[in-house]
């Protein structure tokens, strides 16, 4: 399969006052952009063919020595940034998704994702991460979490999709998107039902899998990771003080 690592987006946001590089993609951790670290982890995979980064020519211009397919010009939001890759690959194979600022993911995580893909039929899975398991591994830090019966889950930063299926409903995906960080607004989306079940921590993943092919013929999959890494992102200051930490242990062999 290949893999696309969004890259496009710039730094306005609130990491500007802890970091001075133009896109979020290029800051540094331990002298290395973070997305440096998700290609190293893809390339860590066998069954990965082809990798396109979704980012300006700067932000490329830091994969040193990764093995990169094609770089895209990202648009003006993830989901035209997504669009732009997809078409460039034009291939009806399913493409691995990542967000460049994930610098604490591993090769382990995601062929662990990957294989729990395998186990069912769809045209995107969408990773959860338990609550339970990143308080566990990474203690302290901060998370928009989602209760729902089967548990209390952050959303993951990776996602498998079926290119074809995913160009078809891009609307119905840029309203997901552009809420993701609001639970309550996303799940208005599914219907008054649907959100008063939300409400009351009754609604299940394997319904919310079930309403989304309902309105727009799109067949989802909610996969449950156990590894944290995938629910960690870099977005405010102090997600990058806890991914310096992590990583300086991690080389230091602590």
């Amino acid at each position: 399969m290949d893999a696309v690592i969004l890259g496009g987006a710039e730094n306005t946001g609130a990491l500007k006052k802890s970091a001075g590089a133009r896109y979020e993609a290029q800051i540094e951790i331990g002298g290395r952009p973070m997305i440096d670290f998700v290609a190293a982890a893809l390339e860590q995979l066998e069954n990965i063919d082809r990798v396109v980064v979704v980012a300006a020519e700067e932000v490329a211009a830091g994969l040193k020595g990764k093995k990169i397919w094609k770089v895209v010009p990202p648009g003006p939001d993830m989901v035209e940034s997504l669009h732009r890759a997809l078409r460039v690959l034009q291939q009806g194979e399913n493409v691995l998704v990542l967000t460049a600022d994930i610098p604490l993911i591993t090769a382990e995580a995601l062929r662990d994702f990957l294989r729990q893909c395998q186990k069912r039929e769809a045209e995107i899975y969408y990773s959860l991460v338990p609550r339970q398991v990143i308080e566990e591994r990474f203690k302290g830090v901060q998370r928009t979490y989602v209760r729902l019966k089967d548990g209390t889950f952050t959303g993951g930063n990776v996602v498998l999709l079926d290119p074809e299926a995913v160009l078809a409903y891009s609307d119905y995906l840029r309203q997901a998107v552009q809420l993701r960080k609001h639970p309550v607004k996303l799940c208005r989306l599914l219907g008054i039902k649907f959100f008063l079940k939300f409400l009351g921590g009754q609604l299940t993943v394997s319904e919310i899998e079930a309403r989304v092919e309902e309105l727009i013929k799109l067949k989802g999959a909610g996969v449950v990771t156990m590894y944290p890494e995938i629910g960690i992102d870099v977005d405010k200051p102090s997600d990058l003080q806890f991914a310096q930490a992590i990583l300086e242990q991690r080389a230091t062999g602590l």
